[in-house]
């Protein structure tokens, strides 16, 4: 087992994989949810919640808000660079934009472009002095977000300094502005020179990992240092330690009261049925105050009012809305199990019967639950999640940073993404511990597509500094995030951290015996990990048990197509296999010399150890690999094996877990192009599968269901020879009840006795497609199965695939006709953005048709043009 996760960076980021098994949750009986008719015991319950409310929803009387993005100055240490630089931004993207430098993805320029995070930086802007602003008794300046290590100064004075790109700063400066111009300076200091100070610093003990690994071409000490703790490399990307002010700057200015943040999360009470909302507000008074608190929700027909004071200073008041007990509350739903209806409350504050500041917010209302209770006829605890008293499979994704430099992921990017993992059937996301807290937006659009999120804190594979002033800068970062981010009803479960356990309790490290209680302690102090991490002292003896919470699993050496060999694990947050992305994706960030399975190129691009040999290594095992005379087909026909085999190994892995009743590295590329993967990813997620194995030579399906309700199906195998596009045979099995939320065996067949069943088949010259039905139809999609490796198929013929692009009123589609049996059918229209209705497939008929949902405007030339059709027989 290999507990660190890899994959290739080449521009290449959005998705990792997520799975989740909750072989506990059901009887073996009657596979019915066992959740439903049981208490919770040991488990964490959480009531559903509200979106938050943030600074540029409120209204308040009498403050004033100023705005200073926009257009600053940007120059480095010693003034041979000066530019013009966009706030929300970074330096990258400034010296980028103004041509200083190329697109960092080119080539080797993750290298060629150290020197830039090796340099100070200073943003610089001017903004007029206003006689408004300066009357009030309280004038603060905003920092929603600095990247990293900073000084402030403003008018030649220092006003405070940042160490924490995950924290929001503000600064009074009420007695520094000035009627005429003003001058605002943010001095960055490099992130990495700043690291390796504080490391050096820490001269009691190391704090390990010293360095990434050789082959991540990275920087040293991030854990030293409060930003995004992948941009000095990870096994999946590259190293850009990135700076700038990564969020909104602003001026507010106030004489009384402004409210900063409202936070509200909706409790059920169970036994009486009974919804109220606890609202709390985070304020910042100049003075005393007395006043009332107007909460309403107008949909249910609730609304209190209730007497408070305000005390001088930042402070905490929370209150609670019960909800009208005549008002029928509608619940939020994870994607694939109901809808996400929306309610909205409003905030009113008032002084002596005058409305002062007023708030608006969206709310959502559900429960979750996170189960954990004893496991009848096995040891440990289940784990898995109840949403709204619902048993729910978990089916996603790993999310990590969409791009190495934040600025450039737009709200249109962030929906796109997400939109693509819904299409694909998943219900959550997992924002990994190495990257950064998103944006509100990102998770205000999973609370729209009921998309649950497991979150992450932001400390990743490392061991982290304990000393005072880390530890202060850590808390608040915890405390703002947890109250920005808390309202959400996507949020399911908060992480203590990305395998910082494993690395301590399995000594990744080579941490010496007699030091190690120093490190156990320094763990410690971080964020939890949660109730059984107390209960064991919380540093479990075996993290990875697989008879206790989650489990990360990687091999890169297995025969992945083997379902023998993924552990059954209780919850799988993370595993799957490498791939390259297209070449599409590849050629406008390399040359010419560069296309090539061993050029320096691949190499760089690659940094798990041995990961392009392992690619090819596993592959072999099942088929053939490439072996054009032309250096260039051969690349690109290796580019596409690679992502064959990941495919079909991460479907086996996932439909293992999935008839189990339970991530992977990269199921989309740079841009949001779908990788074979993803769109798998729609079937093996789907809602009604058949899932077909073998075990002793006997054919199993099983029917899998995520629905709430109860189907009857039964399953139809249909066995195709490799040189006929015509079944050979065809078998149904009897219709059987498939409770919901549940997967139930439905077909058991030796393989000898189907085979002597279809004549002239043989396991080398046959193969086996099924799907299921009920009395109406074909229920989910058509799964496949092999009885030997495409290697060795007898009969696997060319299919001579050709292609007519058509348009109508719905958009594009594509008309494919094949001569003979194609696997792994793959459609390519080069650069042109958009995604095809499937894509990896199988075809077994003569005539298909697929549709092409095109991102930008295009056309039947430009699409006939550059569509590039790639079948398995075609590469060798």
């Amino acid at each position: 087992k290999q507990q660190v996760p890899d994959s290739t960076f080449f521009r290449v980021f959005p998705f990792l994989v997520l799975s989740v098994v909750l072989p506990s949750a059901y009887h073996a009986k009657d596979n019915q949810p066992k959740a439903a008719m049981t208490p919770c015991g040991n488990c964490v319950r959480v009531s559903g919640l509200l979106s938050g409310l943030f600074l540029g929803v409120f209204s308040g009387f009498g403050s004033v808000t100023v705005s200073l993005n926009g257009k600053w100055r940007l120059s480095n240490s010693n003034g041979s660079v000066s530019l013009p630089a966009q706030v929300p931004g970074c330096v990258h993207s400034a010296l980028q934009l103004h041509g200083y430098i190329q697109d960092p993805y080119f080539r080797f320029n993750d290298v060629s472009y150290r020197w830039i995070a090796l340099d100070n930086w200073t943003y610089t802007t001017t903004f007029p002095g206003s006689t408004q602003l300066r009357a009030k008794q309280k004038a603060l300046l905003v920092f929603d977000g600095v990247d990293t290590v900073a000084s402030v100064w403003l008018n030649g004075m220092v006003v405070g300094e940042t160490d924490n790109m995950f924290r929001r700063y503000d600064f009074p400066v009420g007695d520094l502005l000035k009627d005429g111009d003003n001058v605002l300076n943010v001095s960055l200091v490099s992130p990495v020179v700043y690291a390796s100070e504080r490391r050096n610093a820490h001269s009691a003990y190391r704090v390990p990992p010293e360095c990434p690994p050789h082959v991540q071409k990275g920087e040293c000490h991030v854990n030293f240092i409060r930003k995004e703790q992948s941009s000095f490399s990870w096994d999946w990307g590259p190293s850009f330690p990135t700076m700038g002010l990564w969020k909104g700057v602003h001026l507010e200015a106030f004489d009384v009261l402004q409210l900063i943040q409202v936070s509200s999360v909706p409790l059920h009470n169970f036994s009486l049925s009974q919804w109220r909302v606890q609202v709390e507000l985070l304020v910042d008074a100049v003075q005393t105050i007395n006043g009332q608190i107007m909460l309403s929700i107008p949909e249910l027909d609730s609304e209190q009012m209730f007497r408070t004071q305000f005390l001088p200073g930042k402070t905490k008041n929370s209150f609670t809305l019960h909800i009208n007990t005549s008002s029928q509350v509608k619940l939020w739903w994870p994607n694939g199990h109901g809808d996400q209806p929306v309610y909205h409350l409003t905030v009113r504050v008032l002084q002596k019967g005058f409305l002062i500041l007023k708030a608006e917010s969206k709310i959502y209302f559900r429960t979750v639950e996170l189960v954990q209770e004893p496991v009848v006829g096995s040891p440990g605890l289940s784990f898995y999640f109840r949403v709204n008293g619902k048993a729910i499979f978990l089916k996603g994704s790993n999310w990590i940073p969409a791009h190495s430099f934040q600025d450039q992921v737009s709200p249109a990017v962030l929906r796109n993404l997400l939109q693509s993992a819904v299409d694909a059937n998943m219900n959550a996301l997992r924002v990994w511990g190495g990257g950064v807290y998103e944006e509100d937006i990102f998770y205000s659009i999973c609370d729209e597509m009921g998309i649950m999120v497991w979150q992450d804190f932001m400390f990743a594979c490392a061991m982290y500094p304990t000393e005072d002033d880390f530890i202060q800068t850590v808390r608040e970062e915890v405390i703002q995030q947890v109250r920005r981010l808390k309202s959400h009803p996507s949020i399911i479960v908060w992480s203590g951290n990305n395998e910082n356990e494993a690395a301590l309790a399995t000594d990744w490290f080579g941490i010496p015996v007699s030091q190690r209680p120093t490190y156990l302690k320094d763990y410690v102090t971080l964020p939890t990990n949660g109730a059984e991490s107390e209960q064991e002292g919380w540093v479990a003896a075996n993290p990875y048990d697989p008879h206790y919470g989650d489990t990360h699993f990687y091999s890169y050496t297995l025969d992945c197509w083997d379902w023998r060999t993924f552990p059954r694990t209780r919850f799988a947050s993370e595993y799957g296999f490498q791939s390259w992305p297209s070449f599409s994706t590849l050629q406008p960030v390399s040359v010419k010399e560069d296309w090539s399975y061993s050029s320096n190129f691949t190499s760089h691009r690659q940094h798990h150890e041995d990961g392009n040999q392992q690619m090819l290594l596993q592959a072999a095992l099942h088929f053939h690999l490439p072996n054009s005379t032309d250096p260039l087909k051969r690349f690109t026909d290796t580019l596409y094996i690679t992502q064959v085999m990941q495919a079909q190994c991460v479907k086996t892995q996932t439909e293992f877990y999935r008839r189990s009743q339970t991530e992977i590295i990269g199921g989309k590329e740079f841009g949001g192009k779908w990788k074979m993967l993803h769109y798998f990813a729609q079937n093996f997620f789907a809602a009604v599968l058949p899932v077909g194995f073998e075990d002793a030579d006997t054919l199993l399906v099983y029917a899998v269901s995520d629905l709430r309700h109860q189907l009857t199906l039964r399953v139809v195998v249909s066995v195709y020879s490799w040189s006929d596009l015509d079944p050979v045979c065809t078998l149904k099995s009897d219709l059987l009840p498939v409770p919901g939320g549940s997967a139930v065996a439905i077909l058991k067949r030796p393989i000898t006795a189907l085979l002597a069943g279809c004549g002239r088949c043989t396991r080398l010259s046959c193969m086996l497609v099924f799907h299921l039905e009920d009395s109406v139809g074909q229920r989910g999609p058509t799964n496949h199965h092999f009885l030997c490796s495409p290697r060795d198929a007898q009969g696997l013929q060319r299919p001579n695939i050709t292609a007519t692009v058509q348009q109508d009123k719905s958009g594009y589609s594509v008309i494919l006709h094949s001569a003979s049996v194609a696997l792994f059918v793959w459609l390519d229209v080069g650069n042109v953005p958009g995604r095809f209705s499937s894509n990896g497939f199988l075809m077994l008929t003569r005539n298909r048709t697929v549709s092409f949902d095109a991102w930008r405007n295009t056309s039947i030339t430009e699409l006939s043009g550059s569509l590039t059709i790639t079948s398995l027989r075609d590469v060798y």
